[in-house]
């Protein structure tokens, strides 16, 4: 799969499509992760964590510059994915500690 060998638009939409596949595989494993961590915190104000945030933004930019991506739009997107996730760990945290 290499975009710089389509000819046509069903190509690139094959290729987007199965790049979807994989990344909401992705995501779901990445999800996982917040399961345990909050299975694993001690407590509810462990969650939100603002410098391993900043972190985790810096280290998805760095990447993406690495790889010739927009890093703009990838700290959007991260600022989106990791407050989601903030979101959902909190949400898990709270279902499993009622």
């Amino acid at each position: 799969m290499n975009p710089d060998d389509y000819i046509s638009m069903a190509q690139v939409r094959a290729g987007v499509d199965t790049l979807d596949r994989q990344l909401v595989t992705l995501l779901a494993q990445r999800f996982a992760h917040m399961r345990a961590a909050a299975r694993i915190k001690p407590d509810r104000s462990a969650v939100r964590d603002e410098a391993r945030k900043a972190q985790v933004i810096a280290n998805a930019c760095a990447e993406a510059e690495r790889l010739g991506a927009p890093a703009d739009i990838v700290a959007e997107l991260w600022e989106q994915l990791v407050e989601a996730s903030i979101a959902y760990e909190m949400a898990e945290f709270d279902r499993t500690r009622d």
